[in-house]
């Protein structure tokens, strides 16, 4: 009995030991073979994992279309109800525009990650960031809920062929932490503006400079030209802020890093009433390097006329001077950026930023503006209860600029003429009568952004009753009609910005020539429009239309004069880089290459 008692207690502590062991074990060889498991346990179809990654999470609760684009199934998909199915079965099978969505879609895209390992869900992760990011354009830390649309539009239009030159980001970096170190509520701010406001007739050095964007006319002009400002403001290392009053409101989202570029409501620069202007600097001719001589603050004005005084903002000497004036206002409603490749010092900044000379809006336009998240709500569901069911997207900008003297008839003629002689839209079958769909068919959707909706009701008629010799479907949606331009109007810019953003998401586009609305569309969306000619009576004999060479806006009233004084009668002479614009005979706009 003795000798059995350690016997006893040895197989007591065994089992003791085998107890506490083995499920150690068990767990330990479960985690280590299923390493990669669990990444996206109980994310499936609307459901977020707390424990996904931040680009994941913000793919939740969406639905997609059949370009490979994106919207938001919390507002879209209670009005969508079974047609999201549909559009995701037909997105699918859209030739060559199906990346976006086994990249990006909650359901298709878990799916694949699913069975993937650790390192390739990164390299995935990493690919989408770059996606999201616009190859570097845009910085991230942004807080994805405050604006969803600069996380999910890169899902709406196709990757851009044009990527952001290394200098050009490195600038913009720069530009964000000068903003949010001298930007509204920072103390830098508020000693550079109080400096500035007690001495603003007397000159004053500061910390910080900026440059205030006043607005002039409609939507477009203002987007273009605060294109233009933004570029200035990168060239010259001053703080951007705009005055944006109660018909901006829930237009954009904050374009900058944890800092606002809206100038603050108590400024005492709003509306500032007497400050001194340009061109009375012109006319007294100071100029000179002492600040003490110069004012703190100077009032620009870059509307152009063509009997406008010249205002030489191009000249070299000119810009010196500027640049000891710590605060400038700046109002135009012009795209002057050529104006600013005119300057020698310019010339070289601009260069190295954009070696594409021809995509200077391309870039900045999609780094500033994004649709605040009431926008693009508005934004993505009409995209996806109209425009994602089409094989091709065509988008049509009429603008009527003298409607009192201009028959709809003749307008719409010039439209057709245009869309069926390019082979944009098909010829009607005038001997067969619509009937039920084929099986499939190639649709082609149109959206029509006019103020007036008759244009739209006629197109929309004519496809209605008769098949198209090509056997294609087309189908055509205008989703406002205000009659009237409505400057300074929040509600009619929220609709403006919207046709706007969505031509800019067309395959093909058709505008108005001088039009700007175009022009904004045409810059965001890459893509080199036809050009309707401009009526303004019932003319004849003219060319419908023609493709324009370029997505940059034209500069209507460029400068008349060298700094010399001579005339400039000759712009690719001297510069080569400038092309008379397509569809206005004195305006110029950049191009890529020398001709």
């Amino acid at each position: 009995m003795n000798q059995m008692k350690p016997n006893s207690t040895s197989l007591r502590m065994f089992f003791v030991m085998f107890f506490i062991a083995f499920p150690v074990f068990v767990t330990v060889n479960l985690v280590y073979r299923n390493s990669s498991f669990g990444l996206f346990e109980g994310f499936s179809e609307g459901k977020e994992h707390r424990g996904t990654t931040q680009n994941v999470t913000t793919l939740q609760n969406v639905t997609h279309d059949n370009l490979g684009r994106e919207g938001d199934s919390n507002s879209v998909s209670s009005k969508l109800g079974g047609g999201v199915k549909e559009l995701q079965e037909r997105s699918q099978s859209h030739k060559g525009r199906t990346k976006n969505i086994t990249a990006a879609h909650g359901g298709s895209r878990t799916a694949s990650l699913r069975s993937s390992t650790n390192d390739s869900n990164s390299h995935i992760a990493n690919l989408d960031d770059n996606e999201k990011l616009l190859s570097g354009l845009l910085t991230s830390g942004f807080d994805e809920a405050s604006c969803i649309s600069r996380m999910q539009s890169h899902f709406y239009r196709k990757a851009s062929p044009h990527k952001p030159s290394q200098y050009l980001i490195s600038k913009l970096r720069r530009y964000e932490e000068i903003h949010r170190r001298c930007g509204p509520n920072s103390r830098s701010y508020h000693k550079s503006m109080t400096k500035i406001q007690h001495s603003k007739n007397k000159g004053v050095a500061t910390m910080c400079k900026y440059l205030i964007w006043t607005p002039a006319n409609g939507l477009g002009n203002q987007m273009i030209d605060l294109v233009a400002t933004f570029l200035y403001a990168l060239l010259t290392d001053r703080v951007l802020l705009v005055e944006f009053g109660k018909d901006k409101h829930g237009l954009f989202c904050e374009p900058f890093l944890n800092s606002t570029w809206e100038l603050p409501q108590n400024s005492p620069f709003w509306n500032e009433k007497h400050v001194q202007t340009y061109q009375i600097l012109l006319e007294k001719d100071k100029a000179t390097n002492s600040t003490a001589e110069l004012p703190s603050v100077l009032f620009i004005n870059l509307q152009h006329t063509r009997t406008d005084p010249e205002k030489f903002f191009h000249c070299d000497h000119n810009q010196h001077v500027l640049q000891n004036i710590p605060l400038l206002i700046l109002q135009s409603d012009q795209y002057f950026v050529p104006s600013l490749f005119m300057n020698p010092f310019f010339n070289l900044e601009i260069t190295k930023m954009f070696p594409e000379k021809d995509i200077v809006f391309h870039h900045l336009g999609r780094y500033l503006f994004h649709p605040s998240n009431e926008a693009w709500e508005l934004i993505s569901s009409y995209y996806q209860q109209h425009l994602a069911k089409g094989n091709e997207l065509i988008g049509l900008q009429i603008r009527v600029f003298s409607p009192n003297t201009t028959p709809q008839k003749s307008i719409m003629d010039l439209v057709l003429s245009c869309m069926l002689k390019h082979k944009i839209l098909p010829e009607v079958d005038l001997q067969t009568l619509a009937s039920s769909a084929r099986k499939n068919q190639r649709v082609k959707v149109v959206l029509v952004a006019s103020l007036h909706g008759e244009y739209g009701e006629n197109l929309r008629a004519m496809y209605l009753k008769k098949h198209t010799v090509s056997g294609e479907v087309i189908q055509v949606y205008q989703s406002s009609h205000e009659e009237h331009q409505k400057s300074y109007d929040n509600k009619h810019n929220m609709k403006a910005w919207i046709d706007m953003y969505l031509l800019s998401l067309s395959d093909k586009l058709v505008t108005t020539s001088l039009s700007t609305f175009g022009y904004v569309a045409q810059g965001l969306g890459n893509l080199k429009p036809w050009l309707l000619y401009r009526l303004i009576n019932n003319e004849t004999g003219f060319p419908s239309c023609e493709k324009d060479f370029s997505s940059e806006p034209c500069y209507h009233v460029p400068p008349k004069h060298y700094c010399n004084g001579n005339p400039m009668k000759d712009f690719v002479s001297s510069f080569p880089y400038l092309r008379e614009c397509k569809d206005f005979r004195f305006g110029v706009k950049m191009v890529n290459n020398s001709i």
